[in-house]
């Protein structure tokens, strides 16, 4: 099973985007990636999307061509342009014939695994839930959206005797959603062998630092019978952790994104409150990839399935240009070495317990000793 990023085509183009990746994508068993955008004709912008591009119905047929069997609508871009355009874009989805997961037309369906049966009769499911949720973007019994994970902020004053100096944050899992995905995990552990969670989760576009509550989340979803955990959102890599011999991938960062940018936009209040977040960013109004400079870092998970249970884990590093395209990092090469090197630098600064060597067929991710 392979595992990207985060995708949101927005070009001329959309097979373009995986010209150096199809061949890799469609050699998988299960080819799953995270959807960013809506992939529809119709549909009205809704005020609280604050990032929202509606890209043509024919990505859903590229997605499908370049590899893809199963994507998650979880995130906080799935109700972007409204029901009509979130329908259109399920219904996409699956006419090309991926299966769709962590989003429904209510609640039920959200919860509903992907369910996949291998060439040696390994069963593996996939599930998706979003914590990043603008007002109304999660499904309820009646009303459609997102499979929640939501959770609470608490920011603690640390100096209460120096007025203005920064908080200390605490972060903690809503406790329904929780016991919700933990019974999700379990029902479908019945069935499979192998459960995969995707969560889209985190803090976006901050080095290294993974919030309290997905670090409790993973541990949540480890112990109800997850197998392994892949994140998104965040627009950069973050650390790994093995949990009872169970990877987590707090983040995969970008795949196939398309950012535009104007001056117009690199002037607003909204951009450049989110730009102070990141290391470097700086506008190219000219490229597609306006993210910042570590967000040209990337990987595609792979998990090795197989007598009904996971065997190894690990990633295949990649790097992103000014065209958006991700491309796979030649092993002697440098840029294949600086996502070696940052996965070790940011899984260190964030306090977990993975370590990565480099094999003929990935990077490892073991637990460190």
């Amino acid at each position: 099973m392979l595992a990207t990023g985060d995708l949101a085509m927005d070009r001329d183009d959309y097979d373009e985007s995986f010209v150096g990746t199809h061949e890799l994508l469609s050699s998988a068993d299960i080819t799953f990636g995270q959807i960013e955008t809506s992939f529809a004709e119709k549909g009205t912008r809704l005020p609280q999307a604050r990032h929202a591009v509606r890209a043509r119905p024919e990505g859903a047929t590229a997605l499908a061509k370049a590899g893809f069997d199963c994507v998650s609508m979880a995130g906080n871009h799935c109700l972007d342009w409204g029901n009509e355009a979130f329908f259109e874009t399920r219904d996409n989805l699956r006419g090309a014939g991926m299966q769709v997961v962590g989003a429904g037309r209510d609640i039920a369906e959200a919860r509903m695994p992907a369910k996949f049966m291998l060439g040696d009769g390994t069963r593996v499911a996939v599930l998706a839930y979003s914590s990043i949720l603008p007002q109304g973007y999660w499904a309820e019994e009646r009303r459609p959206g997102c499979a929640p994970m939501r959770a609470f902020t608490h920011y603690e004053q640390i100096e209460h005797d120096q007025p203005g100096t920064p908080p200390r944050t605490h972060t903690w899992p809503h406790r329904e959603d929780l016991a919700a995905m933990c019974a999700d995990i379990a029902a479908a552990k019945d069935w499979a062998d192998v459960v995969v969670v995707s969560h889209h989760w985190g803090i976006h576009f901050v080095r290294a630092e993974i919030a309290d509550y997905q670090r409790d989340v993973a541990r949540a979803s480890i112990a109800a019978g997850a197998d392994a955990i892949l994140g998104g959102h965040a627009h950069v890599l973050k650390g790994c952790e093995v949990i009872d011999s169970k990877p987590v991938f707090y983040s995969l960062s970008n795949f196939a994104t398309d950012l535009r940018m104007d001056e117009a936009h690199a002037k607003s209040k909204s951009w450049n409150e989110i730009r102070v977040l990141a290391e470097e960013w700086e506008p190219d109004f000219e490229g597609l990839y306006n993210f910042p400079k570590e967000s040209r870092l990337g990987m595609i998970a792979r998990l090795e399935i197989g007598e009904g249970k996971l065997i190894r884990a690990g990633f295949l590093p990649l790097h992103i240009g000014r065209d958006a395209v991700p491309m796979l990092a030649d092993r002697d090469s440098a840029e294949f070495a600086e996502v070696v090197d940052y996965m070790s630098a940011v899984t260190v600064e964030a306090g977990l317990n993975a370590r990565y060597s480099v094999t003929s067929d990935m990077v490892l991710v073991e637990q460190a000793t």
